[in-house]
């Protein structure tokens, strides 16, 4: 894990406008002075590359064997983790965790190779309050697999990342905001 590749993703993040500052609510109905839209940064070409070996390190660091969460935060960072792990002769196998199991075909939760008794790192563009992390969580512990460790893009310290950590999950963000509204890099 690398400070001056955190410091580049939050660069990019502004520029690309996925970072931007203001006057927010945010889906809890909570006002932020920041607003974060994880899709901008992880589609872009640097950023995917950015966050692809970024959390390659946390994947590798932690032992897990494969990487995946809830759609659509996860989608294109366990995309890049597996695209990323492939060139590093590493590989670490990607999975999707649906918002509900399909209702025809064969009714998957979740999408992708992922094996029962897997190691896995559960990831999201963001943590607020951890709801789309605890479902990827729940999903993968139902197929037998254990959740080595849990990484975001950002932790907004809306007592997400304390509950993951309370329930004795590891947890790392790249990014944070402070109590004064102000988002920094999370040094390693």
């Amino acid at each position: 894990m690398s400070t001056e590749r955190r410091q580049r993703v939050l660069e990019l993040a502004k520029e690309l406008g996925a970072l931007t500052f203001g006057d927010f609510i945010l889906t809890s109905g909570q006002h932020s002075s920041y607003y974060f839209d994880g899709r901008l940064l992880s589609l872009d070409a640097e950023g995917a590359a950015l966050l692809g070996a970024e959390f390659l390190d946390v994947a590798k660091a932690s032992g897990a064997t494969a990487i995946g969460g809830l759609t659509l935060g996860a989608d294109p960072i366990v995309a890049s983790v597996a695209v990323e792990s492939h060139h590093a002769g590493t590989p670490v196998r990607a999975f999707i965790v649906r918002k509900e199991a399909k209702t025809h075909g064969a009714g998957r939760l979740i999408e992708g190779p992922l094996a029962s008794g897997a190691s896995v790192v559960i990831v999201d563009d963001a943590c607020s309050t951890g709801g789309s992390l605890f479902q990827a969580i729940a999903a993968a512990e139902a197929e037998g697999c254990t959740v080595a460790h849990v990484a975001t893009v950002i932790d907004r310290h809306q007592g997400g990342s304390d509950e993951i950590r309370r329930r004795g999950y590891p947890f790392t963000a790249l990014l944070e905001s402070g109590e004064d509204g102000q988002v920094r890099v999370v040094e390693t």
